[in-house]
């Protein structure tokens, strides 16, 4: 019996761990949704873009740098490129070449543009976070609807036993004849009532448990569980501070303020990019190539050939001589590779300044544009603010009035329990009839249902208060 007195424990205690690690706290939803949420993932990869867009333009100041080589096959009569003399043999050449370039000014629209992409970064960045905050609310609404269903279980379980003991006791009265058989029946039915008011719960609390699970990602929702915490201080202790508070603190730690502000910026930056067309463009270009003909050639060797009678000529004193000329065969050889690469060898440096003049008015459209898109981002700076400050005026509100309707919800629960703790005692004694127990019963379950839903909407907003300050989610 001691061994089983020391395993029991152990076993309970071993059991109540695993269960607290495999059920969920706030934290840890909010926290795996963020990780695992499409739409988070996805505004990750549009962050990556970001990044290699400002990446693209950092690089695009330095110099560009190509290589390329050509092979060319003529036929019948051509000129060679090389020799610049006509050919009628078929040959074959070889073009190699080096080249590169760089922007010397471009009206400061290479500067712009990396600027541009910086703030572009940031602002990618912004909407990252402002998707984890709705994710974030999200999460919370649905883990707060969890408790909520629970708690509605546990309060039709409560009503259930308080039935279940008052049926127990009616038999008794019944059996010996102090109550009529009718009270019987009507708890039995009030019983059967409160039965499927469980059942209803339950099917309630596993849908909010599917919703919460679905939202954070979860595949294995059949375990899926939450850790209940108590919420008993966060109603007593709830301090609002004002909306002028909330809006000057929400101002600083908005991502969609943020994300507004940076919009402008870049939006600045783009109108400074499309001026920038209006100046001249400085290039500086610089490049070396070579080639290779097959039909260059070299004397290798000179054959002499026999001579013969070209003609005749008279010496000074008239007299005809004979003259005589040899004939000459020459060996000829390709020119080596490397001899041609040097001896065609060519090194080009180019400074460009190209000045708009006219180009259809292209440049003066675009400028155009870009300050209305300047003033368009300016008006969203402003409809940003203004959106934040109603949803915080509109969250306020909502704040204040679940609290109060909270704390009325208690009052009166505090006073139907009176009530039906007078009823019951009435009840006991004979001078209540079932029928008016039951509905004091019922009142007073409908405002324990009304005082929970009160209470989970109070919590709700005063977090969502709270999230506009800055501070994180939590239970």
């Amino acid at each position: 019996m001691r061994k089983f007195a020391i395993i029991i424990p152990l076993i309970l205690c071993a059991f109540l761990s695993s269960f607290s690690q495999n059920a969920w706290s706030l934290e840890r939803c909010i926290q795996y949704a963020v990780e695992n949420n499409i739409q988070v993932k996805n505004q990750e990869l549009n962050v990556q873009i970001n990044n290699n867009q400002l990446q693209q333009s950092k690089l695009g100041i330095l110099p560009g740098i190509n290589m390329g080589a050509s092979e060319n096959l003529r036929f019948g009569r051509s000129v060679d490129p090389y020799t610049n003399e006509f050919s009628t043999d078929n040959f074959s050449s070889a073009n190699f070449q080096v080249s590169s370039s760089v922007t010397l000014f471009s009206g400061l629209r290479q500067y712009n543009s990396v600027k541009k992409a910086e703030i572009d970064q940031q602002a990618g960045y912004a909407l990252l976070d402002q998707t984890k905050n709705n994710i974030m609310l999200a999460v919370a609404s649905a883990y707060l609807n969890v408790l909520y269903a629970m708690d509605l279980v546990d309060l039709a379980i409560q009503q259930r036993d308080i039935t279940t003991l008052q049926l127990d006791q009616t038999n008794i009265l019944v059996e010996a004849g102090s109550l009529p058989l009718q009270n019987k029946y009507e708890l039995e039915a009030q019983l059967a009532n409160e039965e499927l008011n469980i059942v209803n719960y339950e099917n309630q609390l596993n849908l909010a448990l599917l919703n919460l699970a679905q939202l954070i990602e979860i595949t294995d929702y059949i375990s899926f569980s939450i850790i209940r915490p108590d919420l008993n201080n966060i109603v007593t202790n709830s301090v609002l501070m004002t909306v002028e508070q909330i809006y000057e603190q929400a101002l600083e730690n908005m991502p969609q303020i943020e994300y507004a502000g940076l919009n402008f910026l870049s939006a600045e930056k783009n109108l400074a990019i499309a001026r920038g067309a209006y100046l001249p463009n400085l290039s500086l270009s610089a490049s070396y190539g070579s080639g290779y003909s097959s039909s260059s050639k070299l004397i290798d060797g000179i054959n002499i050939g026999t001579p013969y009678l070209s003609g005749f000529a008279t010496d000074n004193v008239g007299n005809i001589l004979d003259v005589y000329q040899y004939s000459y065969d020459y060996n000829y050889v390709n020119k080596p590779f490397d001899d041609q690469l040097k001896d065609n060898a060519s090194t080009a440096l180019t400074f460009s300044l190209n000045i708009p003049v006219f180009n259809g008015l292209q440049t003066r459209t675009g400028v155009n544009n870009s300050q209305i898109y300047l003033e368009q981002s300016k008006l969203q700076v402003e409809q940003a603010k203004k959106d934040l400050l109603k949803d915080i005026q509109q969250a306020y509100a909502d704040a204040q009035s679940t609290m109060k309707k909270y704390y009325a919800t208690e009052k009166a629960m505090i006073s139907m329990q009176l009530s039906f703790d007078y009823t019951q005692k009435r009840y006991d004694e004979g001078l209540v009839n079932t029928t008016d127990y039951n509905i004091a019963k019922n009142n007073l379950a409908k405002t324990q249902a009304e005082l929970i839903r009160a209470k989970y909407d109070f919590i709700f907003k005063q977090k969502i208060l709270d999230f506009y300050t800055g501070l994180p989610i939590r239970l």
